[in-house]
């Protein structure tokens, strides 16, 4: 009975700390539907993320129509495979149509399989394909295999140092293609080479933990069935602020929206794509 108290004692700070951090992201929103950090203009990248912070909360934007009408008014400014992907998910977690963005994406799609050339990129391009249940290339999924390095981990781009954020970015796309063994267990070992002392991952070696980093390495074991790394989530939980909202890390405060929209789904045990 004790140990059993004790699990949902941790459920129950667990969803608190969700709730607390959904109801700071819904003080960010602007009239427009957009959200913002303070005194700054909202912006797509931002929206999108706010909203899927809130989606794996469980919650919405308090004004969803006008964020929905913000987004799809925004998608022309998007041209990186990366944010339409990410406007796609966003749209789509509120109930959206996705075909024109898809549609923009999929012809950013290289004889090779890969998105734009880039990792980040094609994994969030995947992502936003299965987000909708729409079909992803088996050229695709062989380009991101083949970029995995010998270290086990994925970069921003082909050429790049392989850091933690891309890594687990990419294990949530293979992931979501049901892409299962090796490739996922060297990714994951990967992974644990940036956990810190203090429970926290960093985005690449010497950095020190962060609320983002974490929370992506959260999510990369989450996607690939695996409990988060011991300590991960005790991190993430001594970040958050009186306002609900998250620091960076234990040194710096820093764009608490973005930073707030990142660790929730983490927090809530929700691997990237959200369902639908």
């Amino acid at each position: 009975m004790g140990l059993k108290l004790a699990v949902l004692a941790v459920a129950l700070l667990a969803a608190t700390s969700v709730t607390r951090g959904a109801d700071f992201l819904q003080t960010r929103q602007l009239p427009d539907g957009s959200f913002a950090e303070r005194g700054q203009p909202g912006y797509p990248q931002l929206t999108a993320w706010a909203t899927l912070g809130l989606t794996a909360a469980g919650a919405a934007p308090q004004a969803k129509a006008l964020t929905v009408k913000y987004l799809v008014a925004q998608e022309a400014e998007l041209t990186s495979a990366t944010d339409l992907a990410l406007a796609a998910l966003a749209e789509r977690a509120l109930g959206q149509n996705v075909d024109r963005p898809l549609a923009r994406l999929r012809a950013m799609e290289r004889p090779n399989g890969s998105f734009g050339g880039l990792v980040n990129g094609t994994a969030w391009s995947v992502l936003a394909f299965r987000g909708n249940g729409s079909t992803v290339h088996a050229a695709t999924i062989r380009w991101l295999l083949a970029r995995q390095a010998r270290a086990g981990g994925w970069s921003w781009s082909p050429r790049g140092a392989a850091d933690s954020n891309d890594t687990a970015a990419v294990v949530q796309a293979l992931r979501s293609v049901n892409v299962k063994g090796r490739p996922i267990d060297r990714g994951l070992r990967f992974l644990l080479r940036f956990r810190n002392r203090d429970g926290g991952f960093e985005l690449t070696q010497g950095r020190a933990s962060d609320a983002q980093s974490t929370a992506w390495a959260v999510q990369a074991f989450l996607a690939a069935g695996k409990a988060p790394p011991r300590g991960a989530l005790a991190y993430l939980k001594r970040l958050q602020r009186p306002d609900g909202s998250f620091r960076y890390s234990a040194r710096y405060t820093t764009t608490p929206v973005w930073v707030t929209a990142q660790v929730l789904p983490a927090l809530a045990r929700r691997a990237f794509p959200l369902p639908g």
